[in-house]
């Protein structure tokens, strides 16, 4: 059980990052590459302005680090483990979500 604030601190901070689907995919593309932000907007088809706001998210929820490459700015991942664990935690929610094992799942809404 997490009794630690700085335990659920983290974990609040990850579920945070993840609560919005244009962070994950900005999460699932960092941790292929790091990225410049005009690159990830463009991949991501999302505006930089937009892009942006949720890059500050990220930094300001640990995720994400800044990494200065001259004039530019390059994005990371704050530590490779991010993105096992993004790994990880992907397969366990599809593995849950298939194995139909929620006492509740035929119900609607549910799950």
């Amino acid at each position: 059980m997490l009794t630690l604030a700085t335990d659920i601190d983290a974990l609040a901070r990850f579920g945070r990052a993840l609560a919005d689907p244009i962070r994950c995919r900005i999460l699932l593309a960092l941790r292929e590459n790091p990225a410049h932000p005009a690159d990830l907007a463009r991949t991501l088809d999302i505006s930089r302005t937009r892009l942006s706001n949720h890059l500050a998210c990220l930094r300001d929820c640990g995720l994400v680090v800044a990494v200065p490459v001259g004039r530019r700015v390059r994005y990371e991942l704050a530590d490779s483990r991010l993105g096992h664990a993004i790994d990880d935690l992907r397969t366990a929610v599809l593995a849950v979500q298939n194995d139909n094992t929620c006492p509740d799942a035929s119900e609607d809404g549910c799950c």
